[in-house]
């Protein structure tokens, strides 16, 4: 899972802080996220599947679409 957050994170040219800021937290608080140190709870997981357009289950590893699933409201 973690890697994916850094992966989907450099796939669109965004820092750590460039995140951080969108989930209202300090960069190296995000950072822990990256580096497995730090459990990620439900409402960052929500927001970083909004931020890249994503399931939460391609975040955690549970699937390898990365594309939403047909019909989730991807709501800003």
């Amino acid at each position: 899972m973690y890697k994916r957050l850094k992966d989907l994170r450099e796939d669109n040219d965004f820092t750590q802080k460039k995140v951080a800021d969108v989930l209202k937290i300090s960069q190296q608080y995000y950072s822990e996220y990256e580096m497995g140190k730090r459990p990620i709870p439900v409402s960052h997981l929500i927001s970083l599947s909004k931020l890249y357009k994503t399931s939460i289950d391609y975040i955690v590893g549970l699937t390898d679409v990365k594309q939403a699933y047909k019909g989730t409201k991807i709501v800003n």
